[in-house]
């Protein structure tokens, strides 16, 4: 999880609105993202000519385990059992390649970021904003567990600290960051983003379906595709709302679609699991306070689930070749890898004697 460089002045923030009605409602805070934003994938030149045609029907869907949805009471939601949560594979079928968001984008934004992530499995010790991302992405998930008359911003507050110590006892990279002493800025800046939040959303009015949430589901026979949702918001009459924090400004219009790229992925699965396309796909920037919300279609989706199968099909390539070239772009100056990169004057490590199959590279990898 990363933040994003790019932002705009969008002015005064309007107070959100207190009285949000179902999933259609938006906040005053929010703009909803062009219909004609363009699709990252039609922009790879590499992957068109190997697009296979695929019907719109549903190929290869896995069928989902019963789990907890959500159906809405007066202003909040309550859980209801019975719905469909992540997809369950067959433990006796032979294991399937798998691509997350997180990988997908990676080969996207440059092949050889995905080859030391993935396939070397380089470390890269986290960033504070990194670190502050998991961070606030932690509280706004344990926000949820209070009753819904306590969640203030005081309380969300209050949750900072001993969400940074088990994070810290959780994970030796980020007790690394600071060592003992965390600096009192980095927990303040905390607090902050989560104002922004709470300038977007009223959290009493809400009771999430699902959070953290991972989904999974088996395309055209051959991918698994899986991925961790921030929030889901399930309405009486069906309708899903997939809700993704994002800890840095709103962000211009590549960064937007590199953003609504992981969205897209994840109302895929939803579509291939559940038979619903989700309504609504709510980008929330804690930064500026802003709330961008897309609706994706069906023949959209379908769409998107060729690029993928097209994508997959070129990482296989990738690695069963071992080339893997760089792709400079903006996002350069946030990667942990210059000393190794050609186009920085470095140089990559030996490719592994072992190759790991496109497969196992992939199902190694956790999202994040």
């Amino acid at each position: 999880m990363s933040v994003t460089d790019a932002s705009r002045d969008v002015g005064p923030r309007p107070p959100a609105d207190d009285a949000p009605a179902g999933l259609g409602a938006v906040t005053a805070a929010t703009v909803p993202l062009s219909a004609a934003e363009p699709d990252l994938s039609a922009a790879e030149p590499d992957l068109s000519a190997a697009q296979p045609e695929v019907s719109a029907a549903q190929p290869g869907v896995t069928v989902a385990e019963p789990g907890p949805a959500a159906a809405v009471s007066g202003s909040s939601v309550e859980a209801v059992p019975g719905a469909l949560t992540a997809a369950a594979l067959d433990a006796e079928q032979p294991a399937l390649p798998s691509l997350s968001p997180s990988r997908a984008a990676d080969f996207k934004t440059c092949p050889l970021l995905y080859r030391f992530r993935t396939i070397d499995r380089l470390p890269e010790p986290p960033t504070p904003d990194q670190a502050r991302g998991t961070l606030v992405h932690a509280v706004l998930e344990r926000l949820f567990d209070l009753p819904a008359a306590e969640r203030s911003l005081a309380a969300a507050s209050a949750l900072v600290a001993p969400q940074w110590d088990r994070l810290r006892a959780e994970q030796p990279l980020l007790a690394e960051l600071f060592g003992d002493d965390t600096p009192a800025e980095f927990l303040d800046s905390t607090v902050d983003l989560l104002r922004g939040y709470f300038s977007v959303e009223d959290p009493t009015r809400l009771e999430p379906a699902e959070r953290e949430y991972l989904v999974e589901a088996v395309v055209d026979d051959e991918l698994l595709i899986r991925g961790y949702i921030d929030r889901l918001d399930v309405s009486p009459a069906g309708d899903l709302r997939v809700v993704d924090y994002k800890t840095g400004g709103a962000p211009r219009e590549a960064f937007e679609a590199r953003a609504l790229f992981q969205l897209k992925f994840y109302a895929l699965v939803l579509w291939r699991t559940r038979g619903v396309v989700p309504r609504s796909l709510r980008l929330i920037y804690l930064k500026d306070a802003e709330a961008c919300d897309y609706s994706p279609d069906a023949d959209e989706l379908t769409r998107f689930e060729r690029t993928l199968l097209a994508l997959w099909r070129a990482i296989d390539r990738a690695t069963q070749e071992r080339d893997f070239r760089p792709k400079p772009s903006k996002l350069c100056e946030w990667c942990a890898h210059h000393s190794r990169c050609p186009e920085f004057g470095g140089t990559p490590p030996p490719f592994p004697e072992a190759v790991p199959s496109a497969a196992e590279a992939a199902l190694a990898v956790a999202d994040d």
